[in-house]
């Protein structure tokens, strides 16, 4: 009786090793349990959340929208006291409509200096040509003069003709030089007229563009979260007022370094959520992250240092969700999922 107590304890020792020896090998899936298949728990839906902040500072004197509504891209959120900048706005118009006539004005004088041009080297061309005549006369007059032909009073007078004729000539073509300058003068002054044109341009612009940014609208469609921004209440510029979430959404489902092996791009993946009752649904692997998680941390781990213990690192990696399933549109960015792959076709 003791030899068949012994023996049985025997198998039951044997049992229970090799039950153990089992878990083991299932814990750590190793063969024969080892397979293809990789699941995770550390996975989430996510989705792109679009913080509203205004541009400007001011009272809120519109809130256009409630908690959790549905919006379209361009409907209006809120809207910023205008009556500032609309104030700015026109003070802008009429700096550019001053600056616009001052433009005007120099062009206006460039014609009347291009002118004076005309005038001064037509002038010039009749006092030329009184200056030849007189100096013809006087190459005539001369020879007879210095024969006694002619009386020294007439030669005096011919002689005094033709110095005045060459003045007039000189101050006529000095009169020309001055139009030129003129000329130029308002051509240069131009370019800054110009320019402070450009610039009143350029503050009308903005000044639009102020006005425009006190109605806070949606940059696409989505649904709204909390509303925080109050009627009356003062906001600055980077003020959170409220969160838009497009109805775009996707799994990030974060694999230990170890599991990924098995995982590539485009294969298929299934998934429960939490929040629909376990309920199974599909998808495919979209890309992997760049990087382990301990990357993107703000301060890093670092092993170079004392005792050392190894971890398996976290790999994210984007899942898209198949669009032919009903539920996919009940998927709100932050659900809990649990992430399966698909074992891989040979």
């Amino acid at each position: 009786m003791s030899s068949y107590r012994r023996h049985f304890a025997t198998l039951i020792a044997i049992a229970v090793g090799i039950s153990g020896l089992v878990i083991v090998l299932y814990a750590w899936r190793l063969p024969p349990f080892r397979s293809n298949v990789e699941t995770t728990e550390n996975a989430y839906v996510r989705g792109y959340v679009t913080l509203i902040s205004p541009q400007l500072s001011g009272y809120i004197v519109e809130v256009a929208v409630q908690d959790y509504h549905q919006v379209k891209e361009g409907q209006l959120l809120a809207r910023i006291d205008d009556r500032i900048f609309a104030q700015k706005l026109d003070q802008a118009k009429a700096t550019l409509a001053s600056e616009q006539a001052a433009l005007d004005n120099s062009a206006q004088q460039q014609r009347a200096a291009e002118a004076r041009i005309a005038s001064s080297q037509a002038q010039l061309d009749s006092a030329t040509a009184v200056s030849h005549q007189a100096q013809a006369d006087w190459a005539r007059i001369d020879p007879l003069a210095r024969r006694g032909v002619m009386s020294k009073s007439d030669a005096d007078q011919s002689e005094s003709a033709k110095q005045q004729a060459q003045s007039l000539e000189l101050q006529a073509k000095a009169a020309l030089e001055v139009s030129r300058q003129d000329l130029e003068t308002i051509k240069v002054s131009r370019g800054s007229l110009e320019a402070a044109v450009a610039g009143a341009e350029a503050a009308v612009k903005l000044a639009e563009i102020d006005l425009a940014n006190t109605r806070i609208l949606a940059p696409r469609d989505g649904t709204l979260g909390e509303v925080g921004v109050k009627l009356g209440q003062y906001v600055t510029a980077g003020t959170q007022l409220m969160a838009i979430v497009p109805p775009d959404v996707w799994v990030i489902a974060n694999f230990k370094e170890t599991q990924l092996t098995n995982i590539t791009l485009g294969q298929p993946v299934s998934f429960t959520v939490d929040a629909l009752d376990r309920r199974r649904m599909t998808g495919h692997v979209e890309a992997f992250a760049p990087a382990a998680g301990s990357e993107f941390s703000i301060i890093r781990p670092d092993n170079a240092t004392g005792n050392f213990t190894k971890v398996a690192q976290r790999i994210s990696v984007r899942i898209a969700i198949d669009s032919d399933q009903e539920l996919a549109k009940q998927l709100v960015p932050g659900m809990s999922v649990v992430v399966r792959t698909e074992p891989k076709e040979n």
